[in-house]
């Protein structure tokens, strides 16, 4: 297959590539680059400017608000926008529950819920790993009991990410405690500030609480808030897994922290003042992974001219490598980075090493960012979870 740029496709990543240099906020950019902390409004404000240039939903139909762009165009936004140092947009609304809607939901449901989504005036966040189902989602025990036009919600939500931000929650739950694991599963829309809702943070290794729990306590959710039939959430579940671990992928987020470790194998030195980028040791490594990058590109570009939006393993493929390739990027920042992967610690802070990193503005939280891609083999259904589908769906078993 033919994997060049057309002369339309170049033109459009000029034309994406433009916008993200005048338009993306250089306060927000500043912070991606350094590894920092995102506040709810950096991601807000990213939204609306994208929003007000009618780039607020890359990957949905006109009809619903998107752009309509094909695969391709997607996939050149991506990497334009994260090379700029925009932060990834929000997934939970955009590639999660937004198609799930525009598949299954309601006209009511779609009407009211899909235009809040590209502005964020609803910030969604998954309902849907418990602290005895992760993986294994068909295990969940979360309840909802009907009485008249409301369902009563009890349960426990887990590794809920951004739940401190969240104003509605895409939820599984059970709804019929007979039927097999898979059957008897509803999906819910629920209202993250009604009563009885009460998120509790996770400190995580990095130092932060990216996620959360999430306990339910007599939480009334209308009937009108189901998506789709009443004991048919499983195979919702199974069509929004598919978007999100498509996008688990995160090949603009690869090729950005790669040109952030050239910087870094740049301005670092060892104790002769050489610098580390003429090691051949560290040289070989980001060599591999350069390739490995290529081939990740080279993949998504025929799943996006071949498969377009039904990757079928191609997904599982994608999620794995993508992964997988993000931990090694981080891994090999924080070597590079030494003793500046820990600024805050002051014996670093004050010791005379031998070995002077890229310096604490370039790789200050290289040890913390190190720490938090651990979790990418893992959410979105793990690397094993994925082999095994991959071998159900190509082998047959």
């Amino acid at each position: 297959m033919d994997l060049t740029w057309t002369r339309e496709e170049r033109g459009f990543r000029d034309e994406v590539r433009a916008f993200a240099q005048a338009q993306l906020p250089a306060d927000i950019s500043a912070k991606v680059w350094r590894h920092e902390r995102l506040a709810r409004d950096d991601y807000v404000r990213w939204h609306r400017v994208l929003a007000d240039h009618g780039w607020g939903a890359p990957a949905w139909p006109r009809e619903h608000g998107g752009t309509g762009w094909n695969p391709v165009q997607r996939l050149i936004f991506e990497m334009e926008t994260f090379k700029a140092g925009a932060p990834r947009l929000l997934p939970f609304g955009l590639q999660m529950i937004g198609p799930v809607l525009m598949r299954y939901g309601s006209a009511a449901q779609q009407q009211a819920l899909l235009p809040r989504i590209i502005r964020v005036d609803d910030w969604w966040c998954q309902g849907y790993s418990e602290p005895g189902a992760g993986s294994d989602l068909a295990s969940l025990k979360t309840r909802a009991e009907r009485e008249g036009d409301h369902y009563i919600v009890n349960g426990q939500k887990t590794w809920t990410t951004l739940a401190q931000y969240a104003d509605r929650m895409f939820c599984l739950v059970r709804t019929d405690a007979r039927a097999k694991p898979q059957r008897g599963i509803s999906l819910l829309l629920l209202d993250m500030h009604a009563p009885g809702v009460t998120v509790r943070p996770i400190r995580t290794l990095d130092g932060g609480h990216d996620v959360n729990e999430v306990w339910l306590e007599n939480v009334r959710v209308p009937v009108s808030d189901r998506v789709g039939e009443e004991g048919q959430g499983w195979t919702y579940a199974k069509y929004l897994l598919g978007h999100e671990r498509t996008g688990i992928a995160g090949l603009g987020h690869c090729h950005r922290e790669l040109a952030l470790l050239k910087r870094m194998l740049a301005a670092a030195h060892d104790s002769n003042g050489t610098p580390l980028a003429a090691n051949p040791r560290l040289r070989d490594r980001l060599s591999l992974i350069e390739g490995d990058i290529l081939a990740l590109e080279m993949l998504l570009y025929r799943v996006a001219s071949e498969r377009g939006d039904h990757p079928g393993p191609e997904a599982s493929v994608l999620k794995i490598r993508g992964s997988e390739i993000q931990q090694d990027l981080a891994m090999l920042q924080m070597e590079v980075a030494g003793p500046d992967a820990w600024p805050y610690d002051p014996q670093w802070l004050d010791a005379d090493a031998a070995f002077h990193g890229p310096g604490p503005d370039m790789a200050a939280a290289a040890g913390a960012g190190y720490c938090d891609m651990r979790k990418t083999t893992i959410y979105g259904g793990s690397t094993e979870i994925q082999k095994g589908l991959i071998a159900r769906m190509v082998l047959g078993r």
